[in-house]
């Protein structure tokens, strides 16, 4: 297959995002590789899985900003920033409803385009599915620090073919002994290579690796089918518990036989039942979703000390201050994107697509407003919302609330769904300890924005 015509979508921050668009099938498939460059070509693999894919689709791949024929003067971008890229090449190649599919770490924007807004979303193909990369006591699957930081250290020789041996070895290591062939190995030092320098595949990798969508899971209300490989027990595993948090998916567990296939560079009889699963899957056209719940990140924000303050200054010079409140709230709400859902003498309850967007605005709030000598406190959470006429409501808007409330003077508060979210925002948190939310079950661990270093 020839290299398709590369084109070019314009994020709203004027970075280019470099995207090509393959066949003409009934149904549109946006392929999210990994961290690499996907618009080259230049492995063996790449014309195998596409042509295939081209049988009963149309299909749209994307290099994400910062590698490969995105802008490179850009900062490597966080989960937030991917998801509203993602967005902006859908829209670009005209695709208004789409399969997204993807491996490991690289569905994570398809993800969250899934659960806050899945009207855009057909269904979900995820392959090996990794919600995380490291250890936590809930997630015994991940790295340790030791894997960590080798892999830290093998990312300086990123580009070069003992980075692409050290790749090989990895791969043999969790595929019971078999490597790549040597063409995969030299083809994975020339896309390596091809996609960035190794300070951005460190920085990249650094994002993940403080990255957790899980807490997204339970909000994504469409169809999904999971993809892993029999024989290898921790994707396996990982498959499965994935299964237990996401409402509608299928699993499809593929033989060891043609895991063998793709190591002896037989492509094609990996790739044919996996492209049969999937076009059994996305064969029959699913409801569209009905808009009941969708995540969501809520902001609530009021004013510190403000009965002391409107005794102060009479019920007139109140009033004048908090329009002057009001304004720049509004005005900041306006700047990053906010909806505001409701407003309660000096408080502010809004809601956000995104949960850096939604910080960035509360910081940007708390520092607006005291030259009006005015200190506010603030909350976020992220999570599932429920559409009621209209608007959103439901556990999570609580919870933010409660979170806002727990704020001292000029603090913005998070929950732990928040952090997990934000990595490579540029965004620091001080621990701020577990505490408990009136009327919500069990502890919560919340973080105080400390600033931000590099932002993203």
């Amino acid at each position: 297959m020839d290299v398709p015509e590369t084109r070019y979508a314009r994020a709203e921050d004027g970075a280019y995002l470099a995207y090509q668009v393959v066949g003409d099938g009934p149904v549109d498939v946006a392929w999210l590789d990994d961290a690499y460059t996907n618009l080259t070509w230049q492995g063996p693999w790449e014309s195998t899985w596409y042509r295939g894919l081209t049988a009963f689709a149309r299909v749209i791949i994307h290099d994400r900003r910062a590698i490969g024929l995105s802008s490179r003067n850009v900062p490597p971008p966080n989960l937030e920033t991917r998801a509203a890229d993602l967005l902006t090449v859908l829209d670009a190649a005209g695709s208004t409803r789409t399969v997204i599919e993807g491996w490991e770490e690289s569905l994570a924007p398809g993800l969250l385009l899934a659960a806050t807004e899945p009207e855009r979303v057909r269904a979900l193909v995820w392959w090996s599915a990794a919600p995380r990369t490291t250890w936590a006591p809930d997630y015994p699957w991940g790295w340790g620090q030791q894997e960590v930081d080798h892999e830290r250290r093998a990312l300086q020789g990123w580009g070069t073919m003992a980075y692409a041996r050290m790749w090989a070895d990895g791969f043999a290591a969790h595929h019971g002994g078999a490597a790549p062939a040597e063409e995969d190995v030299r083809a994975m030092a020339r896309i390596s290579a091809s996609t960035c320098t190794p300070d951005v595949a460190i920085e990249l990798s650094e994002v993940w690796w403080e990255t957790d969508v899980r807490g997204v899971l339970p909000s994504v209300h469409v169809p999904a089918l999971l993809i892993a490989q029999e024989g290898d027990g921790r994707h396996v595993e990982i498959t499965q518990h994935v299964a237990s948090l996401m409402p509608q998916t299928e699993t499809q567990i593929f033989s060891r036989d043609d895991a063998d296939a793709w190591t002896g560079g037989d492509f094609q009889r990996f790739a044919k039942p996996r492209l049969e699963a999937i076009q059994r899957f996305i064969g029959v056209e699913p409801a569209r979703p009905e808009m009941e719940s969708i995540l969501s990140t809520v902001l609530f924000t009021d004013i510190v000390d403000s009965t002391d303050r409107q005794v102060t200054l009479g019920d007139q010079g109140w009033k004048e201050l908090i329009q002057r409140h009001h304004d720049v709230v509004r005005n900041a709400l306006e700047r990053w994107n906010g909806v505001e859902n409701d407003t309660a003498g000096d408080g502010f309850y809004a809601t956000f697509d995104g949960p850096a967007r939604a910080i960035r605005c509360a910081e940007e709030v708390v520092a607006r407003v005291r030259p009006l000598g005015l200190q506010i406190r603030a909350g976020v959470h992220t999570g599932e919302c429920r559409v009621i006429d209209g608007k959103i409501g439901g556990l999570a808007v609580t919870i933010g609330a409660r979170i806002a409330a727990e704020a001292g003077p000029s603090d913005v508060l998070i929950s732990q769904t928040v952090k997990d979210l934000v990595a490579g925002s540029g965004l620091v948190f001080e621990d701020a300890g577990e505490h408990d939310l009136k009327g919500i079950p069990d502890r919560w661990h919340l973080y105080r924005v400390a600033g931000t270093r590099d932002p993203v």
